[in-house]
């Protein structure tokens, strides 16, 4: 019987502590968002938009410390082409030999960890691509009504292979960076 009322004690406190915690965070939600993207090769680069579908960033009092962002992968447009060259790229980003958004509507980044350095969080994430998942670190810029962040991502991290310099030498000047930029503007 006493190890019984132990027991009932001893969950007390610790759901009691768990809602505390849990009551002092709070949920920045994302109510607005532009992503821009840009993909370069050898002779150029093309740029274009994907948008958010979900996101939020979780404070602890004044400190970022979490967060979740979906995108959807089936939104992907381009915007420095017009009519059938811009269907066409589309087309083809949208297919296997990019993003395969068929089996994959969605990528993910997970915030695990945010360390803040004068006006700015060093951001520890993890990102999903094509089911693929691997971490991400970047710099986010946060005021009291949005957040900015710039993101370099090595496509070839998530089977993203087509067209990359490094796995063909037959490319040459229709190579594609590996990399892509994204430029990520949030209102809460």
């Amino acid at each position: 019987m006493k190890t019984i009322i132990n027991s009932i004690l001893i969950m007390s406190v610790v759901m009691g502590s768990t809602a505390f915690t849990i009551a002092d965070k709070e949920k920045k939600v994302v109510t607005e968002s532009t992503i821009n993207w840009k993909g370069k090769k050898i002779l150029g680069s093309h740029t274009g938009t994907v948008t958010l579908t979900e996101g939020y960033l979780e404070m602890d009092g004044d400190q970022l410390v979490g967060g979740k962002f979906v995108v959807d992968m089936t939104s992907i447009t381009v915007t420095d082409l017009k009519d059938k060259n811009k269907a066409k790229l589309e087309g083809h980003l949208k297919s296997d030999d990019f993003f395969g958004v068929e089996n994959h509507p969605t990528s993910t980044l997970i915030i695990k960890k945010a360390t803040k350095v004068g006006t700015t969080y060093e951001v520890s994430a993890n990102m999903t691509i094509k089911g693929i998942t691997n971490p991400l670190n970047f710099v986010l810029e946060m005021g009291q009504t949005g957040a900015r962040a710039s993101v370099v991502i090595d496509r070839m991290q998530y089977n993203v292979q087509f067209g990359s310099g490094s796995i063909s030498d037959k490319l040459a000047d229709n190579a594609i960076s590996d990399n892509f930029e994204l430029d990520v503007m949030m209102k809460f």
